[in-house]
């Protein structure tokens, strides 16, 4: 539980060469990757499972973390996918009713590195003032590091920007999906008379974005990220939603744009997107997007709906966002963060397709902005 442990058995080394020591757990080894940081007081187990984390490492704010343990149910995927997490206290052990699993065992059987005891407060304060670093970690039982080598491997990791990892996370084929969202005390449950035909294209998408869907009364089918406007049609939608990922926005619609392109020239579809699915449905409309510096990551963020002045909390997870002064005729900004004013939201002036940066489903996070999903299903309703 010490903040500075006598022994250090981690060692998370940035770019710059700044070093923060600490007590490893989880697997050992080294990894390299962008640091970020999360504000989140709950879920870090649906963080570290979030697909949108791929080639990132973790540091969260809140210092109870690994205390209610690990369960299967609150995967977002079937693996972590964060390359590692960084943590001011050390997980005590789990005491929630629901564990199955202590979160350093979680992290060993999973291959993912963790340092705790680092004074995560000046960690943040850099990511803040010097924009989301590259770093490398190392976890050495035995607490012998080559410090050189590991600032060395933080300077050569390339970084996000360029890299469509949406390609390294997206499923290898099509699949049904028809389960609902979490409900005491039955837990899940099936969609036994869904009203609406529903394609999902996969760029990294969480399971309870897809029990959002089948809660809001749609048979989703589920189909990889490279998926054609063909691949779409072929299964007869009344509408096609988007999904979250990781990377670089412009990397990924190299061929994801095209395809929304298509569909908007040849079909009348409602389209629904969040996070990566914003940014793509945004490229495919003539937008651009921009690396931000330390990006969004919380289950805290205030969001203001641009046309009722309605505030909503929500989680968002982004490094990239759309610049809003890039949008053109006939696309309407819907939603601005309150923190700094990036872009949040954009619609068409006269077709129901419409997007959102920040996560309705809420896992973790506030549930301010589910009505999103059901808004997907009535504009399907009405065409």
């Amino acid at each position: 539980m010490s903040l500075a442990p006598d022994h250090p058995t981690a060692c998370l080394a940035l770019a710059d060469g700044t070093l923060f020591y600490g007590q490893g757990f989880g697997a050992t080894g080294q990894t390299e990757a962008e640091l970020c940081f999360n504000t989140a007081m709950s879920g870090y187990q649906e963080i570290m499972t979030d697909p949108s984390y791929a080639g990132q490492i973790v540091t969260f704010t809140f210092p109870h973390i690994g205390n209610v343990g690990i369960n299967p149910d609150d995967d977002e995927t079937g693996d972590p996918v964060a390359a590692g997490m960084v943590v001011k206290w050390m997980p005590t052990q789990s005491s929630n009713w629901r564990a199955t699993q202590e979160l350093s065992a979680w992290l060993a059987s999973r291959g993912r590195i963790a340092i705790g005891g680092v004074d995560t407060r000046r960690l943040t304060r850099a990511i803040r003032q010097q924009g989301a670093p590259h770093v490398a970690m190392a976890h050495n039982p035995d607490g012998q590091f080559d410090i050189d080598a590991l600032v060395k491997a933080a300077r050569a990791f390339p970084g996000l920007e360029g890299l469509d990892l949406a390609k390294d996370v997206t499923c290898a084929q099509s699949y049904r999906w028809d389960e609902m969202r979490w409900a005491w005390p039955d837990g899940y449950s099936r969609q036994t008379a869904p009203q609406h035909k529903v394609v999902a294209i996969d760029y990294g998408a969480k399971r309870n974005i897809l029990r959002c869907l089948a809660s809001a009364g749609c048979d989703v089918t589920v189909l990889p990220a490279t998926a054609t406007a063909e691949d779409i049609l072929a299964h007869e939608p009344d509408g096609v939603f988007l999904s979250n990922g990781p990377g670089d926005p412009a990397a990924t619609g190299t061929y994801a744009v095209p395809m929304i392109q298509t569909l908007l020239d040849q079909t009348s579809l409602p389209i629904f997107g969040i996070c990566l699915g914003h940014q793509m449905l945004a490229l495919a409309l003539g937008g651009k997007t921009i690396k931000m510096n330390h990006g969004h990551h919380g289950a805290n963020h205030p969001v203001k709906e641009v046309e009722t002045g309605k505030v909503e909390i929500t989680s968002m997870n982004h490094g990239f966002a759309v610049d809003s002064q890039s949008l053109p005729t006939g696309v309407l900004e819907t939603h601005v963060s309150l923190f700094d004013g990036s872009n949040c939201g954009i619609r068409m002036a006269d077709r129901p397709v419409f997007s959102v940066q920040h996560h309705p489903e809420a896992s973790p996070g506030p549930q301010d902005s589910f009505y999103l999903f059901e808004r997907f299903a009535s504009s399907m309703a009405a065409a």
